[in-house]
């Protein structure tokens, strides 16, 4: 058996991540429509029978756009806390209100869906609420994941989950010259800089810098920005950094942007390591 994780998109068009076994998975986060889901999930020869819910990291519009539709008209169990669940209710993005597809979880609480452990934490970002996600299964000690997006800045416990994961999704929203010098009004630019919006790529740097362990074996760059960052810029900031401290992408760790608006490769996981598919 092994686990697979891809990414459908990766931006604020949309977010959307798959991670699943042979027989189920679950989608994290819904901002892409639901011909978009199907297409690519059929593409990577994952049934879309197989989803067994969608956890809901915040309810801002490109991570909740398709959450309605999955939870009232494919009876998809919708996972979030209750004042994102309260958020999505109130959205004018979501147009089928969720009813019996609705599921409450709380913060540092883990729920079991299936054989995965699902612990969701406390993440700060200006939503109504915003967490992420710390998944394991119990057949794949090695494989644990760690999805930590929309972060206005590490704290404690984001740091914690972070360093507990051997792969793990991270934002790497701006390049701070970019989002400086660029067209973005000022009020944006300050919102995106702020304690409570979105992490540069120099903090996600040196975060990865000084917490590495070599239990990672995996870092995936998410929700980069359209205007403010590059893929290319992204990991060369990253990888400079972790090589001051000794750090040899592609050696010690991978380290991978993920695509805004199309599908990543399909990884494969198994206690031999991982398989990448194109």
């Amino acid at each position: 058996m092994k686990l697979s994780f891809l990414s459908l998109a990766s931006g604020s068009s949309g977010n959307c991540y798959y991670l699943g076994t042979p027989e189920y998975g679950m989608l994290i986060d819904a901002g892409i429509g639901i011909r978009t889901i199907r297409k690519v999930l059929k593409e990577n020869q994952i049934d879309f029978e197989r989803i067994m819910a969608v956890l809901v990291t915040h309810d801002h519009a490109d991570h909740i756009k398709t959450v309605g539709c999955l939870g009232e008209k494919y009876n998809i169990p919708i996972y979030a806390t209750e004042a994102v669940h309260n958020g999505i209710v109130n959205s004018r993005y979501v147009e089928e209100k969720l009813g019996a597809s609705r599921r409450i979880i709380e913060k540092e609480k883990p729920f079991t869906l299936r054989d995965f452990r699902i612990t969701a934490f406390e993440v700060p970002h200006d939503s109504t609420d915003n967490v992420g996600y710390y998944i394991q299964h119990p057949a794949f000690a090695e494989h644990t994941f760690t999805f930590a997006t929309d972060v206005g800045h590490i704290t404690e416990t984001v740091s914690d989950y972070m360093s507990r994961a051997n792969h793990l999704i991270i934002e790497a929203n701006y390049e701070e010259a970019m989002l400086r010098d660029g067209s973005y009004p000022q009020f944006l630019k300050d919102r995106v800089s702020s304690p409570t919006g979105h992490l540069s790529n120099q903090e996600t740097a040196e975060f990865l810098a000084t917490h590495y362990h070599p239990h990672l074996k995996d870092i995936w760059l998410c929700h980069l920005s359209r205007d403010n960052n590059h893929p290319e810029l992204a990991r060369k900031t990253i990888d400079d950094r972790l090589f001051h401290e000794g750090i040899r992408v592609g050696k010690d760790v991978t380290l991978t942007p993920l695509k805004r608006n199309t599908p990543s490769d399909l990884y494969l996981f198994s206690e031999e390591g991982v398989e990448e598919t194109s």
